[in-house]
């Protein structure tokens, strides 16, 4: 999918040894029907190492029955969803994106349709949606082609690495470049 992108990103001196090392970039968009799901899971797994968000987004999804949609989140008790794991802060924006969604004031299967921009403007109205999460959504949901999450810790830490200040020299790629700036990160 991005062999332009990395084809451009070769000819970066920062970037193409990541390239190289790292093969083709894996972000690729995810289907429509998943885009609730995905925004609920981003929402539970917020400021979460890796094995908790997968513990409690786990159990969110087995008591949805693994079809996590707007209605049946709804329909879940607080206190069900606190035996989840979810603090009231994260039952709160999800039921705030759940009556968003069910009652059309996000239409969410046509968010594909809008611009970068646009997207993050539905998105952030959402309780519990920030830039940074609208943006993941962009890159990781949508397979958008030039996002650079310029707050995000792991981003900012490999620029300062590389001793870079901007993303510029990777646009329109930027989205690509970022995922190699992510893998720089690894220990690999």
């Amino acid at each position: 999918m991005w062999k332009e992108a990395e084809e451009f990103l070769l000819k970066d001196k920062y970037i193409a040894p990541l390239v190289k090392k790292w093969g083709h970039c894996s972000v690729k968009p995810i289907k429509k029907l998943l885009y609730f799901q995905d925004l609920v899971e981003a929402i539970a797994n917020q400021q979460l190492s890796g094995k908790a968000a997968s513990t409690i987004f786990g159990r969110v999804k087995d008591m949805c029955n693994g079809k996590i949609g707007p209605k049946v989140i709804l329909k879940l008790s607080e206190t069900k969803l606190r035996g989840a794991g979810l603090s009231y802060a994260k039952i709160k924006y999800i039921k705030d994106l759940s009556s968003k969604v069910e009652n059309k004031e996000l239409k969410i299967d046509k968010l594909d349709k809008l611009s970068d921009n646009e997207v993050i403007a539905k998105l952030v109205q959402v309780k519990g949606i920030g830039t940074w999460t609208a943006e993941m959504f962009l890159m990781f949901a949508l397979g958008r082609p030039d996002i650079f999450p310029k707050d995000d810790l792991g981003i900012n830490k490999a620029m300062q690495k590389l001793k870079l200040k901007n993303s510029n020299r990777w646009k329109p790629y930027r989205t690509v470049a970022s995922w190699y700036l992510w893998r720089s990160l690894e220990n690999r």
